[in-house]
């Protein structure tokens, strides 16, 4: 079985735990705690970010967006139209664009710093960057948001899916950014109606399930979280 090193509200280990479930793939998952930078990690990934997965005792896959075009040229193919990345070349980089909008600018602007800031540094020792959140980095985070969910509601106004006519990396990507912002409580729904029922959409799916069972240790989630009516 491969193994997904990962932690669990990592956004990209998230987007690969999506699109392995949407694969049908079953995943043994081995918590990693990055900031701890531990050298048999460092050696698999030397920029010491989540996920890497590790197949057939041997290969090991770092990074998110390579992950997804590893699982989709070794296994895309046998999803016949349910691939996450389509056939045909515009729509393929029309997926790739709004799947990198999302695990960079996104993560950027608006998912790392909350979850750094929020989650992440109450384990962390104060030598390795711990303390109290920097409510200055969390204001900007939820400002960044609404705009983000403007354009997924643009989107969405026009499509069946964030890339096209059905679901894709772009999607997945999407939704497992938003998952942490949402458990936070730092998403304004009532930004936009179509980016709203698009993730109730999303955390529908049999895929979600796992992920909405997760919790961070001494935190609970926000009331929207797990409700699909939100």
């Amino acid at each position: 079985m491969p193994r997904l090193i990962h932690s669990a509200f990592c956004p990209h280990s998230r987007f690969v735990r999506l699109v392995a479930a949407e694969m049908g793939m079953e995943l043994e998952l081995s918590e990693e705690r990055t900031w701890e930078r531990r050298p048999e990690f460092l050696a698999m990934n030397p920029a010491g970010t989540t996920p890497v997965l590790v197949e057939e005792g041997t290969l090991v896959v770092p990074i998110a967006d390579i992950i997804a075009e590893y699982l989709d040229e070794t296994r895309g193919l046998a999803m016949a139209g349910r691939r996450l990345l389509p056939d045909p070349p515009a729509e393929r980089i029309e997926v790739r664009r709004l799947t990198h909008w999302f695990n960079h600018t996104f993560f950027e602007e608006v998912s790392g710093p909350l979850t750094r800031e929020k989650i992440s540094r109450r384990f962390m020792r104060q030598e390795e960057g711990g303390g109290p959140p920097d409510t200055v980095v969390i204001r900007a985070a939820r400002a960044n948001v609404r705009y983000h969910l403007q354009y997924i509601g643009w989107l969405m106004g026009r499509r069946n899916w964030l890339a096209g006519d059905r679901l894709s990396y772009a999607d997945l990507a999407a939704a497992a950014h938003l998952s942490c912002a949402d458990y936070l409580g730092d998403v304004a729904w009532d930004e936009s109606e179509g980016a709203r029922a698009w993730y109730a959409k999303m955390k529908s799916r049999p895929s979600f399930r796992a992920l909405l069972a997760e919790r961070v240790p001494g935190m609970a989630p926000a009331a929207s979280y797990e409700n699909l009516d939100f």
